[in-house]
């Protein structure tokens, strides 16, 4: 991909690590963050700085213009209300990153970092802000956008080499387990280079064994998704 990446949240753990791998392919980075100089990454060879926030709107436009791809990889705070709440940064933050891409009228391939539970609005991780319904609301936003897209659902984070190398990919939310950073930043940057991983939604778990080698082939075993006209409510 001749474009630059950006990255949004890429001075955080996960994110760090996407920028890593991204700059090892040799792709060109930009870290989008509230606080881009701490990203452990910064000083690599091909990785911009910008500083943007994407519950405000003013300077994404900017962040985001000629972008190839794009991984939004934002921790979503768990406040029942306001600037820190998932509504501000899972819903509003994702369709603030849309709506600047649009701005230019491109079409990057939109990578987002969702989790497992988004479907099981009963589960007790859906008190804290009402995080998994609008976790799901901005998955539904970037499958509504017409973008060639990926929800990426890991599972638990856990450090490396807790979990095994091996990698599962499921899909309508059914199970459970563990999956290290290094997996999930491994999976983004397979996805932006992958047609196969276009417009499908997976959960991501590690287990025992050996890390794949043929992640197209793990992608073209997914569903595609049936793409929303409209968010649900």
């Amino acid at each position: 991909m001749d474009r630059p990446i950006a990255v949004i949240g890429g001075a955080g753990r996960v994110g760090g690590l996407v920028t890593r791998r991204l700059v090892e392919e040799g792709a060109r980075v930009r870290v989008v963050s509230r606080n881009p100089g701490r990203t452990p990454h910064r000083h690599l060879p091909g990785v911009e700085l910008h500083q943007a926030d994407v519950r405000y709107t003013d300077a994404l436009p900017a962040a985001l213009a000629g972008c190839g791809g794009v991984v939004y990889g934002v921790e979503p705070g768990t406040a029942d209300s306001g600037p820190n709440c998932p509504e501000a940064t899972m819903y509003d933050g994702v369709r603030n990153v849309l709506a600047a891409v649009a701005e230019h009228g491109e079409r990057p391939h939109f990578v987002l970092i969702s989790q497992i539970f988004v479907t099981r609005r009963e589960h007790p991780m859906n008190a804290y802000g009402r995080l998994l319904d609008w976790r799901l609301r901005g998955e539904d936003a970037v499958r509504a956008s017409r973008l060639p897209y990926t929800v990426v659902r890991p599972s638990w984070l856990a450090d490396d080499g807790l979990t095994g190398d091996r990698v599962r990919l499921e899909q309508d939310d059914r199970g459970d387990g563990w999956v290290s950073r290094a997996a999930v930043a491994e999976a983004c940057v397979q996805a932006l280079h992958s047609q196969e991983a276009v417009n499908r939604t997976f959960e991501l778990y590690n287990e025992p064994g050996a890390a794949p080698t043929d992640w197209p082939m793990l992608f073209h075993r997914l569903i595609p998704d049936r793409v929303l006209e409209q968010p649900r409510l």
